[in-house]
C-alpha cells in the first residue's frame, strides 16, 4: 500500500516538473523578451527587457481607473524579470554619473514625470516585487512626452546622439527619453 502511494506522488511530482519545463523553455510567453544595444566611439549599451503590450488596456494613470501601471507604483519597465541595463564604461545618465557595469533598472510613473531608477539588484528571479531602495545606485526624473500615435508593445530604441546616446522609452502615448553621455 504504501508502494502505491510512493509510485503514485512520484508521478505527480514528475508531471509537475515536466509541466513547469515545458511552460519555462517551450511556450511562447506573452511579453517575449528583447535587448536593445548601443555600441559607437568606444561606449556600449545594452538593455535586457520584455515587452509587454498594450492589448486596449489603460497603460499609465491612476489606481482607481485600473491603469496597469499605476501612478506612484513600482514598474519594472518591462514585464517577466527585472530590466538591466550595462554600460561598458563610466557615464553620465540623465545629467547624473554611474559607473560602469550592470544595473537593475526601474521606474515609477507620473503624470507629468517619470522616476527612473538605477539599483546594483542584479540577477533577481522576476521583478515583481520592488528592489531593495538602499541598493539604488541613481534616481533621475525624465518629463513624459505625449505622443499622436500609440505604440501597441512596450519598446526600448537606443540612438546615437552628438554627445552619446539617448535612451527612449515607448509605450502607448507615452515617451520617455535619457541622455547618456560620456564624462569629461
Amino acid at each position: 500500500m504504501k508502494r502505491n502511494i510512493l509510485i503514485g506522488a512520484g508521478i505527480l511530482v514528475l508531471i509537475f516538473i515536466i509541466w513547469v519545463v515545458y511552460g519555462l523553455f517551450f511556450t511562447t510567453p506573452l511579453s517575449p523578451p528583447a535587448t536593445a544595444s548601443f555600441n559607437q566611439d568606444g561606449l556600449a549599451i545594452e538593455i535586457a527587457y520584455s515587452q509587454p503590450s498594450k492589448k486596449g488596456r489603460l497603460i499609465f494613470g491612476e489606481a482607481d481607473s485600473g491603469a496597469l501601471q499605476p501612478y506612484g507604483q513600482y514598474w519594472r519597465l518591462g514585464a517577466n524579470a527585472p530590466t538591466e541595463i550595462s554600460f561598458n564604461r563610466d557615464v553620465i545618465f540623465g545629467g547624473k554619473p554611474v559607473n560602469a557595469g550592470t544595473y537593475r533598472m526601474y521606474a515609477v510613473p507620473g503624470a507629468n514625470a517619470f522616476e527612473i531608477i538605477l539599483n546594483s539588484d542584479t540577477g533577481a528571479f522576476f521583478g515583481a516585487s520592488e528592489p531593495d531602495a538602499a541598493m539604488d545606485v541613481l534616481s533621475i526624473n525624465t518629463p513624459v512626452q505625449t505622443t499622436d500615435a500609440t505604440v501597441e508593445t512596450f519598446t526600448i530604441t537606443i540612438r546615437s546622439a552628438d554627445t552619446g546616446a539617448v535612451i527612449a522609452f515607448s509605450w502607448d502615448d507615452v515617451l520617455l527619453t535619457v541622455p547618456v553621455t560620456l564624462p569629461v
